[in-house]
């Protein structure tokens, strides 16, 4: 299954992207995340972990598979059955600075999880949007 939802945030691209990609940070911006812990020091990069709890969803350990540094970072988390992608995307546009989030769910459990889970999905990445376009454009 997949999720996308974007949303157009009137700041500098640079300034998204500061935001966006300092997962540690996440909590103080967006009620979806409550505890973040990055399992290697310094900036994102590749390869780098980071356990991520959020309201009603299992703990989950995310490691970047991509990353084109301030345009986009993927991230992949595993759990028996399950192989979740999720994408982050800022892209600077004559309209101003339009952010993706994009969740995929595969594997034999996935379609079941990302069935189960849609909802909460949808309302977690439309509000996780809504609070980054919030905290940039302070």
């Amino acid at each position: 299954m997949r999720f996308d939802h974007s949303v157009t945030v009137q700041a500098p691209a640079d300034r998204v992207w500061a935001i966006f990609s300092d997962v540690a940070k996440w909590p103080e911006w967006t009620p979806t995340i409550t505890a973040v812990e990055r399992l290697d020091p310094g900036p994102i990069h590749l390869g780098a972990k980071t356990r991520v709890r959020q309201p009603k969803l299992p703990v989950a350990v995310w490691e970047v598979t991509e990353l084109v540094d301030g345009e986009y970072f993927e991230w992949v988390s595993r759990a028996p059955g399950i192989k979740t992608t999720g994408g982050h995307r800022v892209e600077s546009t004559p309209e101003g600075t339009v952010v993706t989030a994009t969740i995929i769910q595969e594997g034999p459990l996935g379609w079941v999880f990302g069935k189960l889970y849609a909802k909460l999905t949808r309302e977690y990445i439309a509000l996780e949007g809504q609070s980054l376009k919030k905290v940039s454009e302070a």
